[in-house]
């Protein structure tokens, strides 16, 4: 069944009133929209964030480096509640004019260096540290090849299926069916790639798991967007074996709880400034 059919205007414009459920957060223009800077923990590295699957990726990476004893990897992560525009404040935009979490600051170096984008950030942190990418160049090149396949590939799972089947405000077959087509040949390929190894590019647990698994682990571990039972994440069995391996690690399960305030309060905790905020007196 089709949807009522929508003519495009000659020259389209903004009307706040169909933006959903986000519509007061979403604007076609960038920039701040108030002035506030960021507040500056005693570490290094400056983590501004919020447990999205983008979000999780990072602290993860921070934990596992951490956990593998680079005590430099040491951070403060601070909150960015998008849903009341913190991303907008002027010192946010200055770290990463796009406003999306997350966003990081390097103060270990002579010059504070901003890294943003979820990718760049693993690329940045992994080579900082000499740690979870392979030196060997053909290695390092597929674990290059799914980090950029995860980033070209998400938003289709994000901001296509998420947003219409749970976040559109209303439910239109077509875009629906357009975009679980899209998310379950995006497992497909992950279920394949599986088949014959331990993780995404090899033997070796790398920034290309760590990349995916926020999205396409808590996809089928049935933590995004209830929609497991939907995509029938049973057709899968290499990828939820993969995505239950990386959730029994002990760092992706302290990276996963960092910035994050909703769901059980044992998984929540909403700013972290060093290891001993996961277990408080």
């Amino acid at each position: 069944m089709m949807n009522t059919p929508y003519t495009p205007p000659r020259v389209w414009t903004w009307d706040q009133a169909n933006g959903g459920e986000f519509a007061h957060i979403n604007r076609p223009k960038a920039g701040a929209t108030h002035n506030k800077a960021l507040p500056v923990g005693k570490h290094p590295l400056q983590l501004y964030s919020l447990a999205t699957p983008n979000g999780v990726k990072v602290t993860v990476m921070l934990e596992e480096l951490l956990a593998l004893g680079h005590s430099g990897a040491e951070y403060d992560a601070w909150l960015i509640r998008i849903g009341e525009g913190d991303q907008f404040s002027s010192g946010f935009v200055e770290v990463n004019p796009n406003s999306k979490i997350p966003a990081l600051v390097d103060n270990s170096t002579d010059q504070p260096v901003r890294v943003f984008e979820s990718g760049s950030i693993l690329l940045y942190l992994a080579e900082k540290f000499g740690a979870l990418l392979p030196e060997d160049r053909a290695a390092r090149t597929e674990v290059m090849n799914w980090l950029f396949w995860q980033m070209g590939s998400a938003p289709y799972l994000g901001g296509g299926f998420g947003h219409f089947y749970a976040y559109a405000p209303e439910k239109l077959e077509y875009p629906i069916n357009r975009f679980s087509m899209e998310a379950k040949r995006q497992l497909d390929v992950l279920e394949r790639q599986l088949a014959d190894r331990p993780f995404i590019a090899g033997d070796s647990y790398s920034i290309a798991d760590i990349a995916i698994w926020p999205w396409y682990g808590a996809l089928v571990l049935g933590r995004l967007y209830d929609a497991a039972e939907f995509l029938s994440v049973s057709d899968y069995p290499n990828v939820l074996r993969w995505a239950n391996a990386i959730d029994a690690r002990p760092a992706v399960q302290r990276g996963r709880r960092v910035n994050r305030t909703w769901g059980e309060e044992s998984e929540q905790l909403a700013e972290r400034h060093s290891a001993d905020d996961f277990n408080p007196d």
